[in-house]
């Protein structure tokens, strides 16, 4: 109560007009700088945000881009070993039809060297042949005889002693 006796209208009307004063240069000086830090502020983190999607999209984008990269690198990897591989066994095939030409053409001169052989026995066999009939017709013109059993004895004498 003892504040009401101790009341002034004037002190309060001098308080309230500098509580006024005070409001309004606050609100000049003090809130308006405030007010528009608070809203860089705000601003800064709205912006900051939108670049945080914005790296996030990018990194998904980036992602997406080097998945494809890893499968588009598999893809010329299998591609490279399957032309590895078809080159592989077109040059086994060659080899193997190399060595194939190869063997055919020995076989081939072999056979051909054999036939060549065949043919030097035969001829060895027919001059023999024809060395033992003059032996024998020699034998048999240098024996003078009447008979004509006598002969043929000699000739058969003659072939079983040149064992042909």
């Amino acid at each position: 109560m003892n504040l009401l006796e101790d009341f002034s209208i004037g002190l309060f009307a001098m308080q309230a007009i500098i509580l006024v004063i005070l409001i309004l240069l606050l609100g000049k000086f003090a809130w308006k700088p405030i007010l528009g830090s608070l809203d860089d502020r705000e601003q800064g983190i709205a912006n900051a945000l939108a670049a945080a999607e914005n790296a996030k999209l990018e990194m998904a984008k980036l992602e997406a881009s080097n998945k494809a990269a890893a499968q588009d690198a598999r893809m010329q990897r299998d591609v490279m070993l399957k032309e590895a591989r078809e080159i592989k066994d077109k040059m086994i095939a060659d080899a193997a039809a190399q060595a194939q030409e190869k063997a055919d053409i020995i076989i081939a001169n072999a056979q051909e060297a054999i036939e060549a052989e065949k043919k030097a026995a035969l001829a060895d066999i027919k001059r023999q042949v024809a060395i033992l009939s003059v032996d024998i017709a020699e034998k048999i013109t240098q024996k003078e005889l009447s008979e004509k059993d006598a002969q043929n004895a000699l000739i058969e004498k003659l072939l079983a002693g040149a064992n042909i």
